[in-house]
């Protein structure tokens, strides 16, 4: 058997990038020996036209399937990551090191299930801190995915120019297994307003089988407020959690996105909004009289109007009438703010009908 042979062998059977120390090993020679047969290896399998790829990953060498033919021998290949799992691991490569309480937060309970497997298989260490532990990616992580090394900041640049490679503004995300953002009908126009295409309407809150099977194609879900326990019984990917009754509520929403966003678009919204804003304040101006806001979505609202509070006030109060505590907030109300369950206007419409409610109906009582 020739010594090249052999190496060739080796690499192939790994199935993981070797070192310089461990080839030389191998076949019982020097390093200064072993470099010019890898070298001529290297050059052999650039040269041919084959499934077959061998790569210098800066001194550790390995043998691959090329990346144009994995879709094809992917059904006979070894079990790779499952999708949730390779979320999971994306998110400890791009933000290492990484407290595991966080990705818990982010990802759910179901991270710790990811943690142990990722450890198992060595892609992953966990380094104890504290009553937690803080998570980074290992020297196998970095073989596995073909990267010259495990340093933090090369791990990032990789995923980084795997996002550029990709079409849309999603691209990292793509690479990951996912294509899109997912919103519940009530978020839909907040997208088009910001110039986000890659995006799902979804019914994350009660799905049905089939809508199970399109969360497949989510990597972040953006809901209502108050929601996300419910949620994550059906979805593991990240979470966010949005509020639509102010016009600073969309102004931090808008900010939640704005990473995928056109940055014209955002521009036009935000001082749209803004504008907004500041026209409902001034024709709150003439409003004498003074409030009580049943809940705090209203408090919020007339904050913003810039209206008097007392507790003798005008009641004010939404119009769903019995609260997640099981009171009645809208039975004693003089005035009630609209929250639209079965609402098909945008999302700037749906915030100005509250203020216009609240506005109007003190306007009426003044007169």
């Amino acid at each position: 058997m020739g010594d090249k042979e052999a190496i060739e062998a080796a690499l192939f059977a790994a199935g993981c990038a070797l070192d310089i120390d461990s080839i030389r090993k191998l076949v019982n020679k020097t390093k200064k020996q072993v470099l010019p047969i890898l070298q001529e290896l290297l050059e052999e399998y650039e040269s041919r036209e084959s499934g077959i790829e061998m790569l210098d990953l800066g001194g550790r060498y390995v043998m691959q399937v090329k990346p144009s033919y994995t879709d094809l021998v992917r059904s006979v290949a070894p079990k790779e990551l499952s999708a949730p799992m390779l979320r999971t691991l994306s998110m400890i490569a791009y933000h290492q090191p990484l407290v595991q309480s966080e990705l818990v937060e982010m990802r759910g309970n179901s991270a710790y299930d990811h943690i142990r497997e990722l450890k198992e298989r060595g892609l992953v260490e966990a380094v104890p801190h504290g009553r937690t532990k803080i998570l980074q990616t290992t020297p196998v992580f970095a073989d596995y995915f073909g990267m010259e090394s495990n340093s933090p900041d090369l791990v990032k640049k990789k995923i980084v120019e795997l996002s550029r490679m990709q079409s849309g503004q999603s691209g990292l995300n793509k690479w990951l297994g996912r294509k899109f953002i997912g919103v519940t009908p009530m978020y839909e126009s907040l997208m088009d307003m910001c110039g986000i295409r890659d995006y799902k309407v979804i019914n994350v809150y009660n799905p049905t089988e089939e809508e199970l099977d399109e969360l497949e194609d989510i990597y972040k879900v953006f809901i209502s407020k108050g929601y996300m326990e419910r949620v994550s019984k059906y979805y593991d990917g990240e979470i966010i959690e949005i509020s639509s009754t102010t016009f600073d509520d969309l102004i931090n929403a808008i900010s939640q996105i704005e990473n995928l966003s056109e940055p014209e678009k955002v521009e036009h919204a935000l001082r749209t909004i803004n504008d907004l804003k500041e026209r409902y304040a001034s024709k709150a101006l003439v409003i004498s009289k003074k409030v009580r806001p049943a809940t705090d979505m209203v408090a919020r609202i007339v904050s913003d109007l810039r209206i008097g509070v007392s507790a003798e006030g005008i009641v004010i109060a939404p119009d769903y009438e019995i609260s997640s505590d099981g009171i009645n907030v809208s039975e004693d109300a003089d005035i009630l703010v609209p929250t639209h369950k079965g609402f098909d206007g945008d999302i700037i419409d749906r915030v100005c009908s509250k203020y216009d409610a609240i506005i109007d109906g003190l306007k009426v009582l003044e007169d």
